[in-house]
């Protein structure tokens, strides 16, 4: 509750003191809480079918919502193929932790079944990224059964997501060698690279407080040269700097050093906790490279995964009571 307070208040402070536009952001806290809420609402009374139903669903929406899925007419310059690859990360997720939440073999091998027929249906929709990444998920969540001590992998997920903003705060100031520069510029376009430039240039000018929520399309050379432009510099940590300054940035981190935490803290078996992780984790590297977070379904879809991955199953606390006065009769 502090740590998406402290999310909501500062764009508020900042848009004061700079004219800036907070409903952007306060509309994504407000969607990632609604989305917790329900995941730990929907994992408590339905462990399986609760995120069953949200694997589904959001699979269905990135292919009927026309601003989910790539195609010509939204492409250009930069496209909405992160939100496409965010909502497949996060439908693959939900069908690998309903497996593990399973406890029949067929049911939990019919899930994992699904998994794979997302990142099918993404290949359909003409989003390899979004193949690639349900299928990395997919591979993941198997990999993650044989682990029995979540902590060293949860902070290997955070390291993996620090070293890809490093990456992109890299890139965005020129640290990076030229060669490689020059590849990742080839995948990334050279429009994004220098919507990234412009942010890291602004959030330089205005370290303290930032441009102002929603004010980067204004300011950004960039941004102002393409009239296609969505306003955004396509990257999660670069736009909190250059319009929340670095506060903002910090109240990122600590938004998903918290999530780590709450994973860590789940009673959720091991391998369900830990592929929500490897799922979110991945979320966040397609975050740090594109504007997936500004969609309202993505965010709900990773409030509702993370409360999915820490919620109490009335299962087990029924089992524990039940435990505890058959205890209590033999004493």
């Amino acid at each position: 509750m502090v740590v998406l307070g402290a999310c909501a208040a500062w764009p508020l402070i900042t848009a004061a003191a700079r004219d800036g536009r907070p409903e952007g952001m306060l509309l994504a806290v407000l969607a990632v809480a609604a989305g917790y809420a329900a995941g730990r609402i929907g994992g408590a009374l339905l462990p399986v079918a609760a995120p069953c139903a949200g694997a589904l669903a959001g699979i269905a929406l990135t292919a009927w919502v026309p601003h989910l899925a790539p195609g010509p007419q939204i492409t250009a310059p930069l496209g909405h193929a992160g939100a496409t690859t965010a909502m497949v990360i996060l439908s693959a997720g939900a069908a690998c932790c309903a497996a593990w939440a399973a406890s029949v073999p067929a049911v939990r091998t019919a899930l994992r079944l699904v998994a794979a027929g997302i990142a099918v249906t993404a290949a359909v929709l003409g989003s390899v990224t979004g193949c690639v990444a349900g299928a990395a998920v997919l591979a993941g969540s198997l990999a993650v059964g044989r682990v029995r001590r979540r902590g060293a992998a949860l902070a290997g997920m955070g390291l993996a997501v620090a070293g890809a903003a490093g990456l992109t705060w890299a890139v965005a100031g020129n640290a990076v060698p030229e060669g490689f520069a020059a590849s990742l510029e080839g995948r990334l376009t050279p429009h994004r690279v220098a919507l990234w430039h412009d942010a890291l240039e602004l959030a330089r000018m205005h370290a303290g407080l930032g441009v102002g929520p929603g004010r980067f399309g204004e300011l950004s050379p960039a941004s102002l040269a393409s009239p296609q432009s969505d306003g955004k510099p396509h990257s999660a940590p670069l736009q909190l700097a250059a319009e929340q300054g670095i506060a903002g940035v910090l109240l990122l981190a600590a938004a998903f050093g918290w999530l780590l935490y709450a994973l860590w803290r789940s009673p959720r078996p091991t391998p369900l906790v830990l592929t929500a992780a490897v799922a979110l984790t991945a979320l966040a590297a397609v975050a740090t490279v594109g504007n997936a977070l500004s969609f309202t379904a993505v965010a709900v879809g990773t409030g509702f995964l993370a409360g999915l991955a820490t919620s109490r199953p009335y299962t087990l606390d029924t089992t524990r009571r039940t435990g505890e006065v058959r205890g209590g009769a033999v004493r």
